[in-house]
């Protein structure tokens, strides 16, 4: 009887306790499902609200581009170059971004800032090695050296070009070849080797100039590896006739006869009609600048001009 009741007694106080259990488990499972389906709608919220981020970013990177656009067709190039770095700025790895850059070099371009077209070109070049459109940087990088070597101030007081500093001359001359050598179906490749020939003439003349100078200050060695130069490196040039000349000038005054004499035969034979030459074949006189009283524009300009 005393085993029967304490066995009642168990089933009793398991079955009271079943009783306050189950609505608790009912209750903490409502409780659990109902957080999973929170959390499930606020991810999908978060999910759409980066959508809908990433479309404003993109329709806002899209607004800079098109507001850039309708400034460089409009002419007005600062502005453009405003929004173009804007852009470039806000969106570094953007939709655009790599067309910006590109259109960056011609917006300076426009704004007459050679420089700064210089220094974009450059930096789309190193950034971006193999684009489709690398030629075009290369021939506006030629283009903007070029200008820069045209010099403002030749615009208002016609100078002997060829007598001036030829640094940008032939960064400009090696950006054409560039396009020439790598791009030859380029749709620039026709103007850069014209642009070629004459910078190529240019070249060949500031060494003639030079050389010139060293010979009126006697410096006969000089002046001979000068027109050697022109005639190693620019061949098929007008330079090279006075090139000859100078040097057998040089050879002469330096006493080198031989060096003289078969220097003269080159030029006879090839420059028959060479102003210089005389009927006898021969070169005229050659006339020192009095330099015993340079005027001011010599003594400044280390006798290339006045």
């Amino acid at each position: 009887m005393m085993v029967s009741q304490t066995l009642t007694s168990r089933l009793a106080h398991i079955s009271a306790r079943a009783l306050i259990t189950q609505p608790f488990l009912r209750q903490a499972g409502y409780r659990i499902g109902l957080f999973l389906l929170t959390v499930s709608l606020l991810g999908l919220t978060g999910c759409n609200n980066l959508g809908l981020n990433k479309a404003k970013l993109e329709e806002s990177e899209q607004a800079y581009y098109k507001s850039a656009q309708k400034e460089l067709k409009s002419g007005r190039f600062q502005s453009a170059i405003e929004r173009l770095e804007a852009l470039e700025s806000r969106f570094p790895y953007g939709r655009y971004t790599e067309q910006a850059q590109l259109e960056l070099i011609y917006a300076h371009y426009g704004n007459l800032d050679y420089t700064q077209t210089v220094l974009a070109a450059e930096r789309f070049i190193r950034l971006h090695p193999g684009h489709p459109q690398l030629d075009y940087a290369y021939y506006a990088k030629g283009i903007a050296s070029y200008q820069i070597d045209q010099g403002l101030f030749d615009k208002i007081t016609p100078t002997d070009l060829s007598k001036r500093d030829m640094g940008a001359a032939r960064e400009s001359f090696q950006d054409f070849s560039e396009i020439v050598q790598r791009f030859p179906d380029s749709e620039y490749v026709d103007d850069a080797r014209a642009r070629m020939v004459y910078l190529r003439n240019r070249l060949a003349d500031y060494e003639i100039n030079v050389a010139n100078y060293y010979m009126r200050r006697q410096a006969y060695l000089a002046a001979a590896n000068r027109g050697q130069y022109v005639v190693k490196h620019f061949q098929k040039t007008p330079a090279v006739a006075p090139a000859l000349a100078i040097m057998v000038k040089a050879y002469r005054k330096l006493e080198l006869k031989e060096l003289a004499r078969d220097t003269l035969a080159i030029l006879v034979f090839n420059y028959p009609d060479y102003e210089e030459l005389t009927p006898e074949g021969d070169l005229k006189a050659f006339r020192h600048v009095d330099d015993a009283n340079p005027s001011w524009l010599n003594i400044v300009s280390f006798g290339l001009f006045g």
